[in-house]
């Protein structure tokens, strides 16, 4: 570990004060529940000059709920979405995220918006200031290659955030607020394939709430990780469906852990108005397995993670759509 640097500490008040904050100091970094930020200050891979405390914008810290879907502000906390009885209802594999991210603690101080926008993960990277020195430092911090692929020539760090998965596949958007106003994306736009700069935002924008539409799909999120609590996912699947007879109707899976970014299952559409059989079930897992890229970002097998992320994608289809037929 090391010590933390000197820091200056601002409060705005709102939205449109904490992008002039960035704007002001472009090396500065928000803070909400600093689960992450913090940790990754003491070990010295995070150092800003100036920390922007965003806990008193009240704007950020809105969940409603109306005709047009459910608003919520990246200030919510992560407890506040575990514990809301309209998401568990309405979205449960949010429901579900929520309640699996890190512990009790980090879930009562970490926010949407911190782990929408959670930097990606590395065993070379996630380690103190020594044992990164000694290692000459990585491509994602000070160095100039990348430990887990020496000959290539981008970072390959692994996205963790739990909750990118679930409104994935329930179709969230995002609504950005930035020098040049606001701006409303698909969740999906906000992260690019690259462990050293995984988020499309502009410089001194900010992720301010997070839309989810009315009408979701049925849906879960499961995780394998090395405990049953506190780690991060080596591999997350959230899955949303719609079933049609013995048939699927809509079909979206979603996968954490395994790139640099959380992403939707492409090509899934193919799959629509066909039976849930075993073929059907042999064909997911061989697009997973196709379209997940895990490095050797943890302390786990790489193939383990292609592996397992296959089998829970398909599992969890065919346990979704079996519980549409009991209800």
């Amino acid at each position: 570990m090391t010590g933390l640097n000197a820091l200056n500490l601002l409060r705005p008040g709102s939205i449109d004060e904490a992008i002039a904050a960035l704007l002001a100091h472009p090396g500065g970094r928000l803070l909400g529940g600093g689960t992450d930020l913090l940790v990754n200050m003491r070990r010295g891979i995070a150092q800003p000059e100036t920390l922007i405390d965003t806990t008193g914008i009240a704007e950020i810290k809105r969940l409603v709920a109306d005709g047009s879907g459910v608003t919520i502000g990246a200030g919510v906390t992560v407890a506040t979405l575990a514990a809301d009885g309209l998401v568990a209802a309405r979205y449960p594999a949010l429901s579900q995220a929520a309640r699996s991210v890190a512990g009790p603690g980090h879930r009562k101080l970490g926010t949407l918006g911190g782990n929408l926008c959670l930097d990606t993960r590395c065993i070379y990277y996630n380690q103190t200031e020594w044992w990164r020195a000694a290692n000459a430092y990585c491509l994602k911090n000070r160095g100039e290659t990348c430990h887990v692929a020496p000959k290539g020539n981008r970072c390959h760090a692994a996205f963790s955030g739990d909750l990118a998965p679930a409104l994935l596949v329930l179709g969230a958007e995002v609504e950005i607020a930035g020098p040049g106003g606001r701006r409303r994306i698909a969740l999906s736009e906000l992260y690019v394939e690259d462990g050293r700069a995984h988020l499309a935002l502009r410089p001194g924008e900010v992720l301010a709430a997070v839309w989810v539409p009315p009408d979701p799909l049925a849906s879960r999120y499961v995780k394998v990780r090395q405990r049953g609590a506190i780690d991060y996912p080596l591999a997350g699947i959230a899955v949303a469906l719609t079933r049609s007879g013995p048939k699927i109707g809509q079909l979206r899976i979603a996968l954490t852990g395994t790139n640099s970014r959380p992403f939707l299952l492409a090509e899934t559409a193919a799959f629509s108005q066909r039976p849930l059989d075993d073929a059907l079930l042999r064909e997911i897992d061989r697009l997973v397995q196709k379209q997940v890229q895990p490095m050797r970002t943890t302390l786990m097998p790489a193939n383990y993670r292609r592996v397992v992320a296959a089998a829970l994608a398909s599992r969890v289809t065919a346990e979704l759509f079996a519980s549409l037929a009991q209800g």
